[in-house]
């Protein structure tokens, strides 16, 4: 996984996406040599030369302006997502050495985790920006305990641990969201090894992933609902709310809700007294545990 790779098949899969009439451009004939727009529709229509967009197309966006930028993004018609994803990859592209290079927050402050034990009626955790799990309340533990005994990381569980397609009732929606997450933040964070191992493990072991991960989907997951089935408390249909963390860059806070009254609000109540039965039953064990995942 290379910048120049990342850059390369971001812009050919969106170009790849938009047919000529969406544009109101002439098809000239009924066969194309490729699908979507020509790079030289591309050129044409974003105000530039044809050699200029070849390059951008190779992957090179070092030294080009931002005007440049979002003329592509309007062009091939970027959502907002997509369109800050293609500037993250300008920003690395035209960064200088490393040490200029933003630094991520890789531990969670005693005050996030004192905030993660004042929310009693929602499970919540801290994740980092390769969807590790790396603090936890108590219903968010017990929400995700399958995760926390494994590899602690979303994705990894999603794509890698037989449990992933029992906890997550829509699995195909799940797995689209992981992989979109992670391919957004390969723009954000290209430099970083421990991502790059964790999608070479994953496009090693899992042909699912190496398919959804070629298709270069990227989205922002900030809110929307999922349908979990936990063991002991059954089937929720849950709202979640992703909320970055200013002060703590490629943190984010995510926690589920329930309507009162509902099915899930019971069964958020059954799980949150089968997480104290639990943890009173390993009190012995609390210290490591405190220390992976927050108290």
């Amino acid at each position: 996984m290379t910048l120049q790779t990342d850059v390369r098949d971001f812009l050919t899969s969106r170009r790849a996406r938009i047919t000529p009439e969406q544009l109101a451009l002439p098809a000239y004939g009924r066969k194309r040599r490729v699908p979507g727009l020509r790079r030289e529709e591309v050129a044409l229509l974003a105000g530039m030369s044809v050699d200029y967009y070849n390059q951008l197309e190779r992957g090179n966006l070092r030294g080009v302006s931002e005007s440049v930028l979002v003329s592509v993004a309007r062009v091939l018609r970027l959502d907002e997502a997509e369109h800050s994803h293609l500037f993250d990859l300008w920003r690395a592209a035209n960064a200088g050495p490393s040490g200029e290079r933003r630094t991520l927050t890789g531990t969670v402050r005693p005050g996030l985790r004192r905030l993660l034990d004042a929310m009693t009626e929602a499970p919540a955790g801290i994740l980092n920006h390769r969807m590790d799990i790396l603090a936890a309340n108590r219903l968010g533990r017990a929400l995700f305990s399958d995760v926390l005994s494994g590899s602690g990381n979303l994705a990894h569980f999603a794509f890698l641990d037989p449990r992933g397609r029992d906890l997550y009732a829509d699995w195909d929606e799940a797995a689209d969201d992981a992989v979109a997450v992670l391919r957004t933040a390969t723009g954000s964070n290209p430099e970083d090894p421990e991502l790059s191992a964790l999608v070479a493990e994953l496009s090693t072991r899992s042909e699912e992933f190496r398919t959804r991960w070629a298709a270069y989907d990227v989205r922002f997951h900030r809110t929307g609902t999922k349908r979990l089935h936990h063991p002991v408390a059954g089937v929720l249909d849950l709202s979640f709310e992703a909320m970055d963390i200013a002060p703590d860059p490629g943190l984010v806070l995510l926690a589920y809700t329930a309507p009162v009254g509902s099915p899930s609000a019971d069964a958020l109540r059954t799980l949150a007294n089968w997480a104290v039965t639990q943890e009173r039953g390993t009190d012995a064990e609390r210290p490591e545990t405190d220390a992976l995942f927050g108290s």
